[in-house]
């Protein structure tokens, strides 16, 4: 069994030769064996190759940061996210979620060091979620779900030194600042070529979110560059402004994961002010 997206992916290139690639995916499940040729049989053009090999490249750049406390969606589901929303007084996750859909409802910031969010979003049933690592200095880490070995995630992300704001005011500018700083995590050197395609405004459940379409090119630390399409819910509760982002490469995006990410980040909610999280959080160092 494969025990992290970083091993998955080393897995990935050790099997992979100069005449072999993976088989397009033709279904909506989670595909556990890889095939060395095409469909039809004739070996595979060295550019299928590379662009298998960057994909591969991709996981093992992300996977030592988002790689934290893997659970199978199976642990999760709509009705176990409803409770816990319910618990707080706040409405559900709508029915309406796309068909093959789990859902989850977390607290981010159980550790001292930061402020807490119940963070809901709802994700394909044969994703794996993380969640942010707890020890005595507080948290660290995140909300992320995804299919690490083809490199499709989405990640929750509170965006540093914004205080709360109404999204809905915003231009592109202030959208591509937000979701650069998402992504660049790991240093500026990681991106480049990042696009805001489309903003569109919504309120959903007496709360304001900014759907947001954009395009980036990943450069990763083997050297390749991969071409990357996503979407992204920000809003701002509490005292800050946060977002989901999902991405997935270009290629992926346009022929298959372009519903379930825009399913995504459409479910997405975040709420903070005005709840009492004090039965889920960790206390301080000091009062244990």
């Amino acid at each position: 069994m494969v025990s992290s997206p970083l091993s998955a992916a080393c897995i990935l290139l050790a099997n992979l030769s100069v005449s072999s690639a993976f088989a397009p995916a033709g279904g909506a499940n989670r595909v556990s064996s890889l095939s060395l040729q095409s469909n039809d049989g004739s070996e595979v053009s060295r550019r299928g190759f590379m662009e298998n090999l960057a994909t591969a490249s991709a996981v093992i750049a992300g996977a030592s940061s988002a790689f934290v406390a893997p659970t199978p969606a199976m642990a999760y589901g709509l009705s176990k996210a409803n409770d816990r929303l319910a618990a707080y007084g706040l409405p559900p996750l709508s029915k309406a979620l796309p068909n093959g859909f789990s859902a989850l409802a977390e607290i981010y910031g159980k550790g001292a060091n930061r402020s807490p969010l119940l963070v809901a979003f709802g994700f394909p049933l044969d994703w794996v979620v993380t969640l942010p690592s707890q020890d005595v200095n507080g948290e660290d880490g995140t909300i992320q779900a995804g299919e690490y070995a083809r490199g499709d995630t989405a990640t929750f992300f509170v965006v540093p030194d914004l205080k709360q704001t109404d999204v809905h005011a915003q231009d592109k500018e202030f959208f591509k600042s937000a979701l650069i700083a998402a992504i660049s995590q790991k240093g500026n050197n990681v991106y480049q070529d990042f696009k805001i395609v489309k903003i569109n405004p919504v309120t959903a459940d007496d709360g304001k979110y900014m759907l947001v379409d954009f395009k980036y090119t990943l450069l990763t630390g083997a050297g390749f560059e991969v071409e990357r399409k996503g979407c992204a819910s920000v809003t701002s509760a509490a005292d800050g402004v946060q977002l989901l982002w999902a991405a997935s490469i270009a290629a992926r995006y346009k022929n298959k994961t372009e519903g379930q990410l825009r399913g995504i980040t459409e479910s997405f909610r975040c709420y903070g002010s005005g709840l009492n999280f004090s039965a889920d959080l960790r206390p301080a160092p000091e009062a244990l």
